[in-house]
């Protein structure tokens, strides 16, 4: 028993030997049992070997026994005021190491081992961006288990950034295809004279070590380049210029894996980077040593290449508005000029289109008019004690909503999210009232039950609702469609057939209304008039339903 204790006692006093305490980066206090920090004065020293600091600088950072030694540190720096380490370290001696603080890696430096130490050193490197002010390196060091100081400061290290900050130059396209590798939207434009241009230029060095980055856009909060091998998101390699919390640009290094929001990585091997925000156009430029990763394991360097734009929160980008991506794959080590387009639609979202599309333009309306107009005709005539009319008027709306279904799976099952705006929500709506309707039809009483009217009013409501909100689910996901089309003509398209559906339905009434009356509007031989008109609505449809399908596919 007694040996049980004792071995738990050196697991206790051991515990920190490695120096992976990256939970005291915020108090900087070692988890040493009831043992609190030294209050004298600390036979250490922290220095710097500089004492102003821009954005990027690389500043050496000493720690010195004046008496002694010290078996564990920690050091990190912070802006005056603050408590939240800033910068980023790499290590000089043998015996210390990086640590990740609040999940940013190499915030901070510590020990390996507890071998006895008197001079420590490392290098810290300032942010590229963000609202930067003076700052202090800290220091905890640890003579012994119950013997440490926490807070040993070195002098200030004032900021200097004001005087000689640069900023990009707006790139333009004269070294396009003889030096760079550019892809813009329009096709060919040129940042420094056209307003809406979205420009991003690559360029290789002579060793193809490293690749020089330029973008440019118009953005409420970011632009977004990337490498994909395909013309879909998902498994790209991504760099971000976007606004921080405090509203500053940041360049970002991040991974896509889907349509949600990309994977934020660490900068790795970037430099020299530059950013300016000038009357909403974001402009970053920069230098990567990075390897580009995508899905693919052979190396390669052709990618198709993409550009995003969007808005963003907190210093974290949200679903992006206008996105371009190239024509062809680009060899982003030989110069060459890349044209592109709006992102071309899977074909996973152009089949729930034309789903949608055929279940209520064509399927669900002429199942509804039948319903209400041609209940007349060949009346007494069908099947199994069945009207035709009824028939038609079932087998119909069974298509539509069987079409309905098989279009909202699809959809849900490629985006597994709500964007898109009001789209997703009209389209479950329609979904739910599809699935309400026949529920309800089949538990209706008799046509002679004194409750029966209840049915038919509710039948009737149930259907004008998922009529409206099919036909505002049709606009708003045409809209998305011709989200980068400037003439919008699908929309212009979807809006004849919806006067032509009117009027339909408007010459039906005037014939209904007629034939109580004993009358007619016109005449047109053995064929009553609800059916010549049901032929010709039949007729337009198709050309309006054909218009639109061949507008999706084209998409």
């Amino acid at each position: 028993m007694f040996l049980c204790v004792l071995l738990s006692c050196v697991g206790i006093v051991q515990c920190y030997r490695s120096g992976q305490v990256s939970g005291a980066c915020g108090s900087m206090t070692p988890g040493h049992g009831t043992n609190s920090a030294q209050s004298s004065s600390a036979p250490y020293t922290v220095t710097a070997n500089r004492t102003t600091f821009i954005e990027g600088d690389e500043i050496t950072v000493s720690l010195s026994a004046q008496s002694g030694d010290f078996e564990g540190f920690l050091l990190r720096a912070n802006q005056i005021g603050s408590n939240n380490p800033i910068g980023t370290f790499t290590v000089l001696d043998n015996g210390t190491q990086v640590l990740s603080c609040d999940g940013v890696a190499n915030r901070a430096v510590s020990h390996t081992s507890d071998t006895e130490k008197t001079l420590i050193k490392a290098n810290w490197t300032a942010p590229t961006s963000g609202q930067l002010s003076n700052i202090e390196f800290s220091a905890t060091f640890v003579k012994n288990f119950s013997t440490f100081w926490v807070g040993v400061k070195s002098s200030t290290v004032t900021y200097n950034g004001t005087v000689t900050t640069v900023a990009p130059t707006v790139p333009s396209n004269p070294d396009c295809g003889t030096t760079k590798v550019c892809f813009s939207q329009p096709s060919n434009c040129d940042p420094t004279t056209s307003t809406g241009c979205y420009f991003m230029a690559v360029q290789a060095s002579s060793d193809q070590s490293e690749l020089t980055i330029e973008m440019f856009g118009q953005a409420d909060g970011y632009v977004a380049i990337g490498f994909s091998d395909d013309q879909q998101m998902g498994n790209d390699d991504i760099y971000i210029c976007g606004k921080d919390s405090s509203g500053f640009l940041q360049v970002q290094h991040a991974f896509s894996t889907g349509r949600s929001a990309p994977n934020i990585l660490s900068l790795g091997n970037v430099t020299n980077i530059k950013t300016a925000l000038t009357n909403g156009n974001i402009n970053c430029s920069f230098t990567s040593r990075n390897a580009i990763s995508t899905s693919r394991a052979m190396s390669t360097s052709q990618y198709y290449l993409m550009i995003a734009s969007g808005p963003s929160s907190g210093g974290n980008i949200q679903f992006h508005t206008t996105k371009y991506v190239s024509s062809t794959k680009a060899d982003i080590l030989n110069p060459s000029l890349v044209t592109g387009s709006a992102e071309a639609f899977p074909a996973i979202l152009k089949a729930h289109g034309a789903l949608m599309l055929i279940a209520w333009m064509t399927t669900g309306s002429i199942g509804m008019i039948i319903a209400r107009y041609l209940k007349g005709v060949a009346k007494g005539h069908g099947f199994g004690g069945k009207d035709f009319w009824f028939m038609a008027h079932v087998s119909l709306m069974a298509l539509s909503v069987t079409a309905t279904a098989i279009a909202f799976i699809l959809v849900f099952s490629y985006a597994q999210d709500w964007s898109g705006g009001a789209h997703p929500v009209l389209g479950c709506l329609v979904m739910i009232l599809s699935l309400i309707q026949p529920i309800v039809a089949a538990f209706r009483c008799e046509p002679q039950h004194e409750r029966r009217f209840v049915f038919n009013w509710a039948h009737s409501v149930i259907a004008l609702a998922i009529k409206s909100l099919a036909v505002a689910a049709i606009f708003t996901g045409l809209a998305l469609f011709e989200e980068y089309k400037e003439d919008g003509w699908m929309l212009k398209v979807m809006g004849g057939f919806i006067t032509w559906e009117a009027l339909m339905y408007i010459l039906q009434d005037l014939n209904l209304r007629a034939k109580k009356k004993d009358s007619e509007i016109f005449s047109c031989g053995s064929m009553k008039p609800e059916t010549v008109l049901l032929i010709v609505f039949l007729m337009g449809n198709l050309a309006f339903l054909i218009s639109l399908l061949v507008g999706i596919g084209r998409s």
